[in-house]
This record gives C-alpha cells, sequence and structure tokens, in this order.
C-alpha cells in the first residue's frame, strides 16, 4: 500500500515536472515571421515602425547572405525609404545611368540608357549593392532579441483562444509559439507556403551563377552595366565600388555541378569560352567564397492570381509568395513592397484599435494585403519569365530579331516604367513609438 503511494507520488512529480518544462518551452507572441532574408527583416522592421514588434526565426545561426549582391531599383529605393534605410546605403553605393549590350555572336554593341525619373525616390536611380549590407541594415533597426536563429520550423496549427484564431508553431527542438499572426518569408521553398496550400514553384529550364570578383589594385571599369547574349546564355557584370563587382551568367539547362572552383572552371571553359576577355577576366577574378549556382524557378503567375495566398492571420511575402527569375531584377524589389504594404495594413489595423493587436482584426488586414498584392508580383513574374526567354532564345533569325531588333532597342530602356512603383507609405503612429503588444481578443 505504502509502496503503491511513494510510486504514484513519483509519477505525479514527474507529471508535474513534464508539465512545468512544457510551459517554459511556450511562447506567446504577437507576430512571427518565418525567414530572415529580405522580405522578412524588411517586415520586421515595417511591423517595429508601426509599433509591432515581432519575433523573426531562422534556420541556420547567423544572417544568411546567399546571391552576395543584387541590383535595386526606384520601387525598391522607394520602399526603403519608407522604412528608413536607404540613408545607410546610398553613400556607399554609386547608380548606374548607362549600360552596354554585347552580342557575342555578331560581336556589335549596343548603348542602352537608364532611364530615370526625377521624382520623389527615384533620385536613388538604380545601384547594385551587397546583399549584406542590405541585411545588416535591415537587422541594425531591429531589437537584438527580436530574431531566435537555430530555429527549425516542423508543424503548423491553429486553435481558438477567446474566440479568435491563433496559429501554434511547433519547433523542431520542441519549442511551442503562439502567435496572432504568421507571416512566411522562408523562401522559395517554404513551409508557410505550402500549409496554404501554394503550388510549388516549378522550374524555369535555366540555371545561374553569380558571384563577386575582386581586384585588389582597382577594376578600372566606369559605373556601367555589361551585358553579353548569345545562344541560350545572358551574362554581365557591374561595379560595387573601385574593387569589386558583381557577376552572373544564366543559361538554358541544369547540368552545372561541383565546387566553386569546378563551376568557375565550368563557366570559363565551357560557357562562355567564346565571350569577351574583359568578362572572362572578371570571372577569373572570382572570390569563389561568394559563387553560388542555382536553378531558377517560379511560380506560375495564374498560381499567384487565384492561390491561396493567406489562410486567416497567416499569409507569405517575398520569395514565398512569388518567386521569380532574375531577368527583371525584381526579386528584392518585390519583397520590399510586399513588407511596406504589409506593415501598412497591420498599422492601420492597430491604429484602429487604439494601439492593440486585435486578433480577431488581422485576418481582414492581410485579406487587405493579399488583395492589393496579388495582380503586381503575377505581373512581374510574368515580365521576368518573357524577358529571360527573348534574352535566351535561339538562333533563329525572328528570335535574334526580337532580341537584338526590338528588345535591347526599344523595350530594355523602358522597363524602367515597371520599377518605379511607389508602394506608399507607412502609417504615422499618434501614440509614441513604442511597441503595442496586446492581450486583448
Amino acid at each position: 500500500m505504502c509502496l503503491q503511494y511513494e510510486q504514484d507520488e513519483a509519477l505525479c512529480r514527474r507529471k508535474n515536472s513534464y508539465t512545468q518544462r512544457e510551459r517554459e518551452m511556450e511562447m506567446m507572441e504577437d507576430v512571427v515571421i518565418v525567414g530572415a532574408g529580405i522580405a522578412g527583416l524588411a517586415t520586421a522592421v515595417a511591423l517595429k515602425r508601426v509599433g509591432v514588434r515581432a519575433l523573426v526565426l531562422i534556420r541556420s545561426e547567423g544572417l544568411r547572405a546567399t546571391g552576395s549582391a543584387l541590383t535595386l531599383f526606384p520601387n525598391a529605393w522607394l520602399a526603403l525609404d519608407a522604412l528608413g534605410v536607404s540613408h545607410k546605403l546610398t553613400p556607399i553605393y554609386a547608380p548606374s545611368s548607362m549600360g552596354y549590350v554585347t552580342n557575342v555572336s555578331a560581336g556589335d554593341v549596343q548603348q542602352v540608357l537608364v532611364r530615370v525619373a526625377n521624382n520623389g525616390g527615384d533620385g536613388h536611380g538604380i545601384r547594385t549593392i551587397h546583399r549584406k549590407a542590405l541585411l545588416e541594415a535591415l537587422a541594425e533597426e531591429l531589437p537584438v532579441d527580436s530574431i531566435q536563429f537555430s530555429s527549425k520550423l516542423a508543424v503548423i496549427g491553429n486553435e481558438e483562444q477567446g474566440g479568435a484564431s491563433i496559429v501554434v508553431i511547433h519547433l523542431e527542438d520542441g519549442t511551442t509559439i503562439k502567435s496572432k499572426v504568421l507571416i512566411g518569408c522562408d523562401g522559395v521553398n517554404s513551409v508557410v507556403a505550402r500549409w496554404l496550400g501554394l503550388a510549388e514553384p516549378v522550374h524555369s529550364g535555366r540555371s545561374a551563377v553569380r558571384g563577386l570578383a575582386v581586384f585588389p589594385q582597382g577594376h578600372g571599369f566606369k559605373q556601367e552595366v555589361h551585358r553579353f547574349v548569345d545562344v541560350g546564355k545572358r551574362a554581365g557584370f557591374v561595379p560595387l565600388n573601385d574593387r569589386e563587382l558583381y557577376w552572373f551568367l544564366t543559361y538554358n539547362g541544369d547540368n552545372m555541378t561541383g565546387d566553386p572552383e569546378h563551376i568557375q572552371k565550368q563557366v570559363l571553359e565551357k560557357h562562355a569560352e567564346k565571350f569577351p576577355s574583359s568578362y572572362l577576366d572578371v570571372v577569373r577574378h572570382a572570390d569563389l567564397s561568394t559563387l553560388t549556382w542555382a536553378l531558377l524557378k517560379f511560380r506560375q503567375p495564374w498560381g499567384i492570381i487565384f492561390g491561396k495566398l493567406s489562410k486567416g492571420n497567416v499569409t507569405v511575402a517575398g520569395d514565398a509568395m512569388h518567386p521569380m527569375t532574375p531577368d527583371l531584377g525584381q526579386g528584392g524589389g518585390a519583397s520590399l513592397e510586399d513588407a511596406v504594404v504589409l506593415g501598412r495594413h497591420i498599422g492601420n489595423s492597430v491604429i484602429n484599435n487604439g494601439g492593440l493587436i486585435v486578433p480577431g482584426d488581422m485576418a481582414k488586414a492581410i485579406d487587405d494585403y493579399v488583395k492589393e498584392r496579388r495582380w503586381r508580383p503575377a505581373f512581374l513574374v510574368t515580365g521576368s519569365y518573357l524577358a529571360g526567354w527573348v534574352q535566351l532564345g535561339g538562333d533563329k533569325w525572328w528570335m535574334k530579331f526580337l532580341r537584338d531588333g526590338i528588345f535591347y532597342q526599344y523595350l530594355f530602356g523602358r522597363i524602367s516604367g515597371l520599377v518605379h512603383k511607389d508602394c506608399g507609405k507607412l502609417p504615422a503612429m499618434s501614440f509614441g513609438d513604442t511597441d503595442h503588444s496586446s492581450k486583448k481578443d
């Protein structure tokens, strides 16, 4: 009898201990963002600007800068203006206003003027910057405890709490996080997008190699964009500063494998062996630690137009919503636009509720965000794919005419009309700059 009592008491203590550990591993947040790339960090900054604290979860042990560099067009700079971050970057990186396109087979060189309207944030022009610099500029705006590293998402669920839907996030380490809003910014292979039921991105049939080239004594190029086109291939480079250039190669196919040194060798000896010496010299100066190769995927535009981009208080942004090929250089810019628009709608909800986050009102705010954003990313995805298709076309006469006679001669310089989109501003907060977390249901 006594033994049975002692066993029951021990079992009770173990259960209480387990329950206590479970409570310690359970967190409650207003907003959780999965992914700390451009979209994730920019969204967290936008929410901070409207008084909302977000917890950003990232799988890796530090900020990742895959891609080495990216080009930001006026729409991206307008978004960075709204986020209050552009002033950190514009003094470091010069704008490009001139470009040259070389037809490798024919040897013809065309000059392309980059037309930039002189109004508002468009004054920033078109600048190529280090991806890491952008990520760090965004991360510096956030409280140190708002980014949680080594956090791997395992399961997403939801439950009713006080008549409102709460997202329940389970991490691989056993931690449970409950949140009023979940935003998936977890890239092309997004777990959140999959949970929403969005169709998987598809392979475009193209691949890309990208990296930085370093010239310790200086490269000697002006701040101009150099592009090279051949049958099934497109390449280029642009200065980042006096010693570094960003370079790339896109091509039809997916058969490049091996370590960075082997990939560099394949570019030089197989894919770009007939390219001008200026491009080959840039590739030879590649910093192999920055060199990456990737299949180019995109979400089909009808999947964005008709797909389920939100479910209650869960949505996606950036590549998780609209992965696209890089042919218009709009992946980063569209992600920054998403951040501002989503921040505006959530901010307006907070303002309308007296500075409080009301879970029941978040679904409407997110639905309004999706309605505003759905069509533009679908258009950018379509435009990017078609631009790549024209530039990587075959050697038939009509494809050459489309590419050399029409696209580069008349259309390329006018694409700037697509990149002058102003995503708007964030709402002004009238009740201070502190975070307005709430337990109101």
